[in-house]
């Protein structure tokens, strides 16, 4: 008894102790993950890699002048993960036949969107996921989430982004149209579905990869609890070459159930928490994959709604 009594004396004075040496149990930890190659003070991840040469050079990819949007329409009726909502108001007296300004007799509508930001086509940012409570960079929660918006990692202070994409057919890799759910691209899949369509990925690069799932599902009221996608091999393959960004036409972008059923979205945590990876999903792959195209000029700017987790998006492909 006198043994118990001491430990839970010796627990309560913790936290008092932590305060008189200026500290939080918290951030006195060590982080789950080194510190990220570009330094302690890093907030933009792989986005790094990205150089005014990767601009010039994806522009040479621009043969044709067709432009495919990679986003999809978001809607009330879009599925979305948990309890993510949408919802639209449209600002006019009853039908739009309100009350005319001034002698030109102006009529004139705006609109309120409340909604979760992370349902349709969306990126996620390094504030999305992180390890018992430490996020990219080793930066613990504290230095991170508040209730009103992130303190660091807030997508408003993404560049633009423009690089070189790759499409991978992963349905010509597995020789299904959809791939079947449940299935993971490992590292092998993505160099051999690479080495098939005659492209390298290189540092820098978009990778984006077509299951067929999005067609497949496009009638869905809801979403699907299992689907195929980037498995824990790919992810570390495709970060270690230096990517900027991985995506995929489906709404997790890694393969549900995840390999290790005990493990939830561990791809998310591979790339975002890890290495700094942004996440593209729902991504719209169709058209590019009928076209036979395997790389592109890919472009994106985010919009700037600042402490943002993630944002809702519509990426461009040029060929």
């Amino acid at each position: 008894m006198q043994q118990h009594h001491w430990g839970k004396t010796f627990l309560a004075a913790l936290p008092m102790a932590a305060l008189i040496l200026g500290l939080s149990l918290s951030t006195a930890q060590a982080g789950p993950y080194p510190v990220s190659e570009f330094g302690a003070d890093d907030t933009l991840g792989a986005l790094n890699h990205l150089t005014a040469e990767n601009a010039k050079q994806a522009a040479k990819l621009v043969t044709k002048g067709k432009v495919y949007q990679l986003g999809m329409i978001t809607g009330a009726t879009t599925p979305a993960y948990g309890t993510r909502k949408f919802q639209m108001i449209v600002h006019q007296l009853a039908d739009g036949t309100g009350a005319v300004i001034g002698q030109n007799n102006l009529v004139s509508n705006d609109d309120t969107v409340i909604t979760s930001i992370g349902i349709g086509s969306q990126l996620d940012g390094l504030g999305h996921i992180g390890r018992d409570h430490f996020y990219y960079n080793n930066r613990a929660a504290a230095d991170v989430v508040a209730p009103d918006g992130l303190k660091i990692f807030g997508t408003e202070a993404l560049p633009g982004i423009v690089t070189r994409g790759v499409v991978l057919d992963m349905t010509k890799h597995f020789g299904q149209t959809p791939v079947n759910a449940g299935t993971a691209y490992t590292e092998d899949d993505i160099k051999v579905a690479a080495q098939s369509q005659g492209v390298s990925i290189t540092k820098g690069d978009v990778v984006l990869l077509h299951s067929g799932y999005m067609k497949a599902t496009e009638n869905d009221t809801t979403l699907t609890p299992s689907e195929p996608g980037l498995g824990v091999s790919g992810a570390y393959y495709l970060a270690k070459l230096g990517v900027v960004a991985v995506g995929a036409d489906s709404w997790a972008l890694e393969v549900l159930p995840s390999e290790d059923p005990m493990d939830a979205f561990p791809v998310h945590q591979i790339l975002l928490t890890e290495y700094g990876v942004y996440i593209l999903e729902n991504m719209v792959t169709e058209e590019l994959i009928a076209d036979g195209v395997k790389e592109f000029m890919f472009t994106l700017g985010v919009p700037k709604l600042k402490g943002s987790v993630q944002a809702i998006i519509n990426p461009l492909a040029v060929r």
